[in-house]
């Protein structure tokens, strides 16, 4: 579905991914995970044809995305980013712009199908009751429902996500990544997304990519990318990893400061 060979590319600050290679297989749920600068939303950008390589391929089905036309890119990708602009529409509206891309020669305005994918999209997203809300007054949890919304109007096959769970409290987290779960299942749409917590993406993604300074340090099932040896010279920060007591998946628990310097005189003492 998604293949990045050999990618290379940065920005003019100086920071790059270097050499990124990377397969995606149809119907995959897959996390991409790091600490802070290591490379997570340059490599989405550079999934999503928002980012030029400097070097390297992307392709989407094979094909390289910077040599198809954006309108059909758009019928096959579609990106969520961390946040839009929140512009003085309705819902409804806001999702009905995830049509475009599907619109014919000399159309301007919404047909009754475009109205029933949009719809549709709402109620998969439980967007509906708030539809006619304008999109300025709404909360951050349900704008970023109707995000998801939008994306899924544009109908495509592979859903791009950057950090979709950012400021959202536990339970708002819990319930968007149950939708995004179902969403891949149901309508065997593959999903790529940047999380930043460890534990949702463990419990949640099939895969793991887990960055570091701009490289993929690691790919694989949670119990092969979740190791404490690994995640701790990624982190630069003691860690310990865990079970989850019912889902059986790994989970990380950090390690505090005080904690470890009582460890450390404790073990001092015994010597």
């Amino acid at each position: 579905m998604l293949e990045l060979e050999n990618v290379s590319c940065g920005y003019a600050g100086g920071f790059a991914l270097d050499g990124i290679s990377l397969g995606i297989k149809p119907g995959e749920l897959v996390g991409i995970v790091g600490p802070n600068g290591s490379g997570k939303t340059t490599l989405l950008r550079a999934a999503s044809r928002s980012l030029r390589p400097r070097s390297g391929t992307v392709r989407i089905h094979g094909e390289d995305i910077w040599h198809q036309r954006p309108a059909l890119l758009a019928r096959t990708l579609a990106v969520v980013s961390q946040t839009a602009d929140i512009v003085p529409m309705t819902v409804a509206e806001y999702v009905l712009l995830g049509r475009i891309p599907h619109y014919g020669h000399f159309q301007f305005l919404e047909t009754h199908a475009d109205w029933d994918i949009a719809r549709r999209a709402m109620e998969m997203t439980e967007c509906l009751p708030f539809k006619d809300h304008l999109m300025t007054a709404i909360s951050g949890g349900e704008r970023q429902l109707a995000l998801i919304a939008r994306a899924l109007a544009q109908e495509p096959k592979l859903l791009l996500l950057d950090e979709p769970t950012s400021y959202l409290d536990i339970a708002h987290q819990v319930r968007l990544l149950d939708l995004i779960r179902r969403l891949n299942r149901e309508l065997t749409l593959t999903v790529v997304m940047v999380m930043h917590d460890l534990n949702a993406a463990s419990e949640y993604c099939e895969r793991l990519v887990l960055m570091s300074h701009g490289q993929v340090r690691a790919v694989g099932e949670p119990d092969e990318v979740m190791d404490y040896q690994v995640l701790e010279e990624v982190y630069e920060t003691v860690l310990v990893v865990g079970r989850n007591s019912i889902s059986g998946r790994p989970c990380v628990f950090p390690v505090s400061e005080d904690v470890q310097k009582r460890r450390q005189s404790r073990h001092a003492a015994s010597k």
